[in-house]
């Protein structure tokens, strides 16, 4: 008898579209032993409750519920990981603290479904398979990019702001990888992943815009600003503290720069009006950007 269920539940020439193919699987789950493998392609599991009452959660791991009717299913804690639910429809479903990491749910129908602190995992399937496979590397980030959008629409209808912050970071970083790998536009979308983390992150906006301040206090250093005609640079005669103190009104100016505050004590020539120029830009702008973004997070 053992031996027969297990023909049937890993066979996909038996036919699963019964209506006691619910009753079934529920009754094959109370057993507690790991459900692997399993061939649910398209079957009808309508009000499915797999929500374990024996401490540890059910496992249906690794199986085939492509287009599966999971409609109203109860998955509490339910154990998903590995398994394909491709345009599954897991509508009404109540997923909370469900593990669907490294699933394929590309096309799955989530809409009104309950989920509250779902297990994603750190990398969708698709993801994964883009990196196994580099030839259809282009194709996965397709199909991923379009299962990150979904999780995020669903998540945005149910205010769970977090989780749509995270998946549209996501999002944007699948489109980028389609694109040709030294094209300019991926360059570009991908100077702004490390700036603002594409809007998400007020953090990553505060920590470049000190390494540019940084990084124009020396160059400042390097080309000198002034002081009423005194020229402030780097004097390799002077002594430590000398230079030290140079660079200090170097970095000084260019925090005045940055903000574009401009108090006039000193300032730039030659190449280091450029500098100015670009930094006094830069800075305009990444102040803006800083604000609308901080603004964004506290309104969530």
């Amino acid at each position: 008898m053992p031996n027969a269920k297990h023909c049937f539940w890993h066979d996909s020439t038996e036919d699963k579209k019964g209506a006691d193919i619910k009753d079934r699987l529920e009754e094959r789950a109370r057993t507690g032993v790991v459900m692997e493998g399993f061939e649910l392609k398209e079957a009808n599991l309508e009000n499915l409750n797999l929500v374990s009452h024996l401490g540890e959660p059910y496992q249906l791991i690794n199986s085939n519920l492509s287009r599966a009717n999971l409609h109203k299913a109860h998955l509490y804690k339910v154990d998903l990981s590995g398994s394909s639910l491709l345009k599954a429809d897991l509508s009404h479903a109540n997923l909370h603290r469900a593990n669907l990491s490294n699933s394929n749910l590309l096309g799955v129908n989530f809409k009104n479904a309950h989920l509250e602190h779902v297990i994603w995992g750190s990398h969708l399937y698709q993801e994964q398979k883009a990196r196994e496979l580099p030839a259809e590397a282009s194709r996965y980030y397709e199909e991923a990019e379009e299962v990150a959008r979904n999780i995020r629409r669903q998540c945005e209808q149910q205010g769970m702001h977090g989780i749509v912050g995270h998946f549209f970071y996501r999002e944007v970083v699948f489109r980028r990888m389609q694109m040709p790998r030294f094209s300019m536009r991926r360059l570009i979308s991908r100077l702004v992943d490390l700036v603002s983390k594409y809007g998400e992150s007020p953090l990553r906006v505060v920590c470049s815009s000190g390494l540019l301040v940084m990084c124009c206090s020396l160059i400042y250093f390097c080309t000198g600003i002034q002081e009423e005609g005194v020229r402030i640079q780097y004097q390799p005669a002077a002594d430590a503290m000398t230079n030290l103190q140079h660079w200090s009104d170097c970095l000084y100016f260019s925090v005045v720069t940055f903000t574009t505050l401009g108090y006039g004590d000193l300032t730039p020539f030659g190449w280091s009006r450029v500098v100015a120029a670009i930094e006094a830009f830069t800075g305009s702008f990444s102040l803006a950007l800083f604000v609308v973004l901080f603004v964004k997070k506290m309104t969530r």
